[in-house]
């Protein structure tokens, strides 16, 4: 399952996930939080809770002080983790510490600044042994990628891009050709957030990328409710939900209850792609 005109690198965890969903008929749910919210001591246990309550992938979040995509939930999340202290090597740091109790599949979801300081290469090789399988730079420039796609496969690394619904046929097929692991497609244009609906042009932008690629599909931005995931699982292989769990963990983050709340809140999620038919 590659996409890439480059070395692709072995399948990750990514790669065996998206493999086991197609043999066993099912769809994947892509859970995200940020990395240090409320503490970096927090997230290995919240990381737990969600796999419990049936998250497939865990996207671990880089905290920025100037997220450009991230709505006003997931800026929050940002700000109390860079006021905990994480940085990316903090965040590396706790992925090794999920690593070390689960196999769940780990991707990096960063903005380039942080990347270009961390430095390249290191950030690949470091990242690899932390046990994260794959990268998304969410601001990175897909026509001048390769660089960074070549530091990351050289390591093990899967690079996943985004696909939005103002993307140029170009830019799908540079998104198709530097994918491995999964494409990620943004809903709606704009910022993250919760919304009432998923949006009218998903579907067409699912047919645009189909045609380009036969990578499996994920799509998030806006999905926070059971109805908008069985409404997303019609038409790709995962939904990418975040903006709604960073805002639980805002709610409740000095309820010890916390980790019990998280869980029953995937697992409510995950319910509705048992509404699909």
């Amino acid at each position: 399952m590659t996409g890439s005109a480059l070395t692709s690198p072995p399948i990750t965890r990514i790669g065996r996930l998206f493999e086991a969903l197609q043999r066993e008929n099912r769809k994947g749910l892509i859970a995200y939080l940020t990395a240090g919210d409320p503490s970096p001591l927090h997230t290995p246990g919240l990381v737990a809770a969600m796999v419990r309550g049936g998250a497939d992938l865990i996207e671990l979040g880089v905290p920025f002080s100037d997220p450009i995509a991230d709505g006003p939930v997931i800026q929050r999340g940002g700000e109390r983790a860079l006021k905990a202290g994480t940085t990316l090597a903090k965040v590396l740091e706790i992925a090794c510490r999920i690593r070390a109790a689960s196999e769940v599949p780990l991707l990096l979801f960063t903005y380039l600044n942080p990347v270009l300081r961390y430095g390249l290469d290191r950030l690949a090789a470091d990242a690899a042994a932390a046990g994260i399988d794959g990268c998304l730079l969410i601001d990175a420039s897909v026509e001048e990628a390769e660089t960074y796609v070549e530091a990351m496969h050289r390591h093990g690394m899967d690079t996943v891009f985004l696909a939005a619904p103002t993307s140029t046929p170009r830019r799908i097929k540079l998104v198709a050709q530097y994918s491995t692991g999964f494409i990620y497609l943004v809903s709606r244009t704009g910022v993250t957030g919760e919304q009432d609906s998923l949006s009218a042009s998903v579907a067409p932008l699912v047919e645009a990328v189909r045609a380009a690629t036969g990578l499996p599909l994920a799509v998030g931005f806006g999905i926070s409710k059971p109805a908008h995931v069985a409404d997303a699982g019609r038409l790709v292989e995962a939904v990418v939900v975040g903006s709604a769990f960073v805002r639980l963990i805002e709610q409740h983050a000095e309820n010890p209850a916390l980790e019990t709340r998280l869980e029953d809140f995937t697992r409510e999620l995950k319910s509705g792609f048992g509404a699909m038919a």
